[in-house]
């Protein structure tokens, strides 16, 4: 199982913040910004080889399941 930031999303952020500063503002007036989009894969196929069950309430959360 892995929680963590969405990279995806990230490298879109950073695009918006390139698009500015080639607009003309300085980097320094751009604040900075903790991602605030989290994401959940959950890897059934490395849980079942270690022995682990899975609650299907954590299934039904996770952002992407991996069979």
């Amino acid at each position: 199982m892995s929680y963590g930031v969405d990279l995806l999303w990230c490298f879109r952020r950073a695009a918006t913040f390139i698009d500015k500063i080639l607009k003309g503002a300085a980097p320094q007036d751009i604040p900075v910004e903790f991602p605030s989009r989290l994401q959940m894969v959950v890897n059934l196929g490395t849980a079942k080889a270690l022995g682990i069950t899975i609650p299907p309430t954590v299934l039904a959360r996770a952002d992407e399941v991996i069979e």
